[in-house]
């Protein structure tokens, strides 16, 4: 049976490296957004962060609007 390839834009969950290559942000950032109080777009499995995409987007439009 192969695995089944989704692709990011269709994904609700992903990791940092897959928000790095899709947002064009850097790890050492995205990690310093998901530390911030109130982070509305991370969810931690265990230890690892997963990125809410949609909410992520929504967060980066408002921040870097003019």
């Amino acid at each position: 049976m192969s695995k089944q390839v989704v692709p990011t834009h269709e994904k609700f969950l992903i990791t940092i490296e897959e928000a790095q290559a899709y947002f064009g942000i850097g790890r050492d950032k995205l990690y310093a957004l998901t530390k911030e109080e109130g982070c509305k777009f991370v969810l931690f499995v265990g230890r690892t962060r997963l990125i809410k995409r949609e909410c992520l987007e929504s967060y980066l439009k408002v921040k870097t609007y003019i």
